[in-house]
């Protein structure tokens, strides 16, 4: 999740006029350079893979699975009756403690999360890019955007987390996620600047563009991260839209704490 960086390339329109039955058309996303195409090439296959080993994982485990079942059912074929009943009862009962230990995890979740609503830091993830990226670009937001859920989740201490600008096919792709209709996140159609409209000034646009340098969260204010994948398309975008909206700005201190060859953007 990215608060946008990109190449140099201007933000051209291609809006040439069109025969009176054909409406014109704008292109919004600039041409590739050589550079962002060679690390969307690279992307495309780390997905493969990744995707390729999640299917081999899964094979694993349904063997597994079955392999597990199949010594369950000769090991009753071999017991007495009086054997097999205990065993029963005894992998009933175990299965009874698992998931009275998964009720109590849920519990505790979700009091940490209540308790984030009133207290926690608030975070919030700008998903109003959806038009500037590709299907496979959202793919990966959204799957960037549940692991920031399920870690927030685990987290002792959690974030109140929202989602602004949930529209179109960001909002069709988000609800294909399991259960996401029961997650414990505010969800607003609107951008943020229309649904914090009151708290306008207590807004800051994180993005790596800023001039400012976030040394403290401050527990008063709310925090923006740009929810762009953009293979570094769109170079200062979310500054530019914070300075826009007329709202403040800062960047995380990424350089001082992680070495790292590609642009430190916020993730």
């Amino acid at each position: 999740m990215a608060a946008a960086t990109g190449n140099d390339d201007d933000n051209g329109f291609d809006n040439q006029l069109k025969p009176e039955s054909e409406p014109a058309t704008i292109n919004l996303s600039p041409p590739l350079s050589k550079n962002a195409q060679k690390k969307q090439l690279k992307q495309q296959r780390y997905e493969a893979k990744k995707a390729e080993k999640k299917a081999q994982e899964k094979e694993q485990k349904r063997k597994e699975g079955e392999r597990k079942h199949k010594e369950w059912e000769e090991t009753l074929a071999n017991a007495t009756e009086e054997e097999r009943l205990k065993l029963i009862e005894s992998r009933k009962s175990l299965r009874k403690e698992r998931m009275d230990k998964r009720s109590e995890e849920r519990e505790k979740k979700m009091e940490r999360l209540n308790r984030a609503k009133e207290i926690g830091q608030k975070i919030v993830i700008d998903v109003d890019f959806a038009h500037l990226m590709s299907d496979s670009e959202i793919s990966s937001l959204v799957q960037q955007i549940m692991y920031c859920y399920a870690v927030n989740g685990r987290s002792t201490s959690p974030c109140h987390l929202w989602l602004t600008g949930v529209q179109g096919k960001m909002s069709s792709e988000l609800d294909k996620l399991p259960g996401f209709e029961k997650w414990f996140i505010e969800k607003e159609s609107n951008c943020y600047i229309e649904a914090m409209a009151a708290q306008k000034d207590d807004l800051v646009y994180l993005s790596a563009d800023s001039e400012t340098v976030l040394d403290d969260l401050d527990p008063k204010h709310i925090y923006i991260i740009g929810g762009l994948v953009d293979r570094n398309r769109f170079k200062g975008i979310t500054m530019a839209k914070a300075q826009e909206q007329g709202i403040k700005t800062a960047k995380l201190p990424i350089g001082e704490y992680l070495k790292m060859s590609s642009s430190q953007v916020t993730n």
